[in-house]
């Protein structure tokens, strides 16, 4: 991805001046949210690690699980609301749509997580039960 491009996390900023420095480990995020768009271009651009290491070690899956179908192509990211979450809390809620295709077919992921500090840092600990609309494969 071109340092000049867009971020895949929808924010408008350029990747080199939002999600990328996360990415690379020179940053951590601020906010749940934050952490939250970090994600969402972590798993449009394959990240695994990234999605790997920001996951709470209690409920992380394996690094292997979090491969993706080359079929899934994710598309945008819509915040929906935000429960706390910013510099000052130790848990925060980020509510989101993710829209992606897979083999063609338009879908969504309707999600609330949770996000919590673990060893100072923002990280996604789970999904609130809503109705699901994607397997767990591929959540978080």
């Amino acid at each position: 991805m071109s340092l000049n491009n867009l971020c895949p996390c929808c924010s408008a900023l350029p990747y080199n001046q939002c999600c990328r420095p996360f990415h690379d480990g020179k940053a951590a995020a601020s906010t749940a949210e934050a952490l939250m768009r970090s994600r969402y271009s972590a798993y449009v651009l394959a990240d695994a690690a990234y999605i790997h290491r920001s996951w709470h070690s209690s409920t992380r899956l394996s690094k292997k699980s979090l491969v993706q179908p080359q079929q899934l192509r994710w598309e945008k990211l819509e915040i929906i609301r935000t429960e706390a979450g910013q510099s000052i809390d130790q848990e925060g809620l980020v509510e989101f749509i993710a829209y992606f295709s897979e083999q063609g077919q338009a879908q969504q992921l309707h999600e609330l997580s949770r996000f919590v500090r673990e060893k100072g840092r923002w990280v996604y600990l789970d999904a609130l039960p809503t109705t699901p609309t994607m397997s767990s494969e591929v959540r978080g």
